[in-house]
């Protein structure tokens, strides 16, 4: 999975992105790359009420993206790459990255977080521009 997550841009992947139905993930947000996390069965245990705004998307929705706020912190619980049970407090653009890789592994999509017209309309934009090869 890590290596492709690498081979695809951005800075995390869900097993289900790639057809393998487990609650796995891969996260790597660091500057140089090579510090991925594994995340086996994911679980947010806390969430900050600040909220952080970053420009989001996925490669099974190409061309397209929009602002999503989510809390800028968060705890999660998850089995690690040696089978063992980890709590880990994400900030930043780990959280964010954390977190939309849990939304995958829960079936949403970052759009599901936009009001009903902005994701019709993103939906919309992305099938014209699939269209358009």
């Amino acid at each position: 999975m890590i290596d492709t997550m690498e081979a695809m841009p951005g800075y995390g992947l869900a097993a289900v992105q790639i057809g393998v139905g487990l609650r796995l993930a891969v996260v790597d947000c660091s500057e140089t790359r090579g510090q991925a996390i594994r995340l086996a069965n994911p679980e947010v245990l806390h969430a900050s009420v600040q909220l952080r705004e970053h420009e989001e998307a996925s490669p099974n929705l190409p061309g397209v993206s929009a602002a999503i706020q989510r809390p800028r912190a968060v705890t999660v619980r998850f089995l690690n790459a040696e089978g063992l049970l980890e709590e880990r407090d994400f900030v930043g653009l780990w959280a964010t990255s954390v977190q939309h890789q849990i939304d995958h592994l829960a079936g949403k999509m970052y759009f599901d977080h936009l009001s009903p017209l902005k994701r019709k309309m993103l939906i919309a934009k992305a099938e014209k521009l699939g269209r358009r090869k």
